[in-house]
């Protein structure tokens, strides 16, 4: 009787977990009993039966300045990770997305077991920054596992197969969202003007984008005070949001992670912290204003190794900034508030820019096959490959 394949998966933030989450059960569905799992991962990728040696919390980190902090902290979990791999001798390995862990992952693991392939699912945003990511890429691994379809010759081109399963971010069923549910519980009137809050699921995020939320609030209530305003608590960094959020002066609904999706549905307009985060509220039809800051230093030593025009994927696809973005010296309280208003103040408007962000999701590839099935089939074959059957 042969053994069941025994398949690690390595994340290290939220959105990887999520990832690794839906990969886990799209081959538990396709393999039964056959199929086992080892690993790195948060809460949901434990749900799917990865239990992780570690808290991933400390290693969800953005920025070269809090890079170097963490930089103790990382290597320790690399080696955990690779002498994990080292004793589990798994069939395969999957590192998801967070470049800086898991190709330092990648590379130990390949020291200790140097005929294990090993499979990256996301690939660094090398269209934005620092296209040189893919040739080192290229040279670690075996196989990239890209959500967008611009991603691939970047990286086809150093000579590594990649294949192509969408984002997991477009194929979000919202068909469970209640917004007048949402509305109703918080007693929001159904015509009430609703501003979405949604920071971010980094503890840095939270630190340097909090403040400003805040004070770009402050103004917009001031202009008009019956703006509803509503936070979401994204999950590994939900009490640190809570705990600002309480010191506002001015009532904020908190909503937690489970009632996102229905937040989104109910919000006039979004203030959102770039990320993954963009793509959900452009399904639900919501018009953003986006922004990020990083740490000054992290920012001064990053900038010169930004290439893209746009840090919102769909703006990308589109080569249009459909939603405004606001990045580090643009993201002040007066901006926000000002793209925000606007967009609050003018129906027209807020159709407009929704409708150009739904178009620009079908250029993301929003229909077709659900991106963990595509994920299976693609490991699946790599394993097959490998053993040459």
């Amino acid at each position: 009787m042969t053994r069941p394949l025994k398949i690690m998966l390595v994340a290290a933030e939220a959105s990887g977990d999520a990832l690794g989450a839906g990969l886990a059960d799209a081959l538990k569905a396709r393999l039964g009993d056959e199929v086992m799992f080892v690993g790195v991962g948060g809460a949901r990728m434990a749900e799917a039966g990865v239990a992780s040696p570690f808290d991933i919390t400390d290693l969800s980190v953005l920025g070269w300045l809090e890079g170097l902090r963490a930089y103790g902290v990382v290597r320790r979990r690399v080696a955990e990770t690779a002498a994990l791999a080292a004793a589990e001798r798994p069939d395969a390995v999957v590192l998801i997305d967070s470049w800086g862990f898991t190709i330092r992952v990648a590379r130990a693991i390949r020291a200790r077991l140097p005929h294990t392939p090993l499979i990256k699912y996301v690939g660094p945003q090398v269209w934005a920054s620092r296209p040189g990511r893919a040739r080192t890429l290229a040279a670690s691994v075996d196989h990239l596992l890209a959500l967008y379809a611009f991603d691939a010759p970047w990286f086809e081109r150093e000579g590594l197969p990649t294949t192509v399963v969408g984002s997991q971010a477009l194929h979000v069923d919202m068909g469970g969202a209640d917004p007048a549910a949402f509305r109703a519980a918080r007693g929001i009137a159904a015509a009430a003007p609703l501003l979405l809050v949604l920071p971010g699921s980094r503890r840095s995020e939270i630190r340097l984008m909090t403040p400003v939320y805040e004070a770009a609030v402050v103004r917009l209530k001031k202009a008009d005070p019956t703006l509803e305003v509503a936070v979401v608590a994204a999950g590994a960094v939900a009490d640190r949001v809570a705990a600002e959020v309480a010191s506002w002066p001015f009532r904020a609904h908190l909503v937690p992670e489970a009632e996102k999706y229905s937040a989104m549905k109910a919000a006039t307009v979004a203030l959102a912290t770039s990320g993954t985060v963009s793509t959900e509220l452009a399904l639900a039809g919501v018009p953003m204003v986006i922004s990020y800051r990083f740490q000054p230093l992290s920012y001064a030593i990053m900038k010169p190794f930004f290439t893209g025009k746009y840090a919102t994927l769909f703006n990308h696809a589109a080569d249009e900034e459909i939603a405004r973005e606001l990045i580090q010296d643009d993201a002040t309280p007066e901006k926000l508030a000002a793209e925000a208003g606007r967009l609050l103040a003018d129906p027209e408007a807020r159709a407009g820019q929704a409708a150009r962000q739904t178009a620009a999701l079908d250029l993301m590839g929003r229909e077709g096959r659900d991106p963990s099935e595509i994920a299976a089939d693609a490991v699946l074959r790599v394993i097959a490959a490998k053993q040459g059957r």
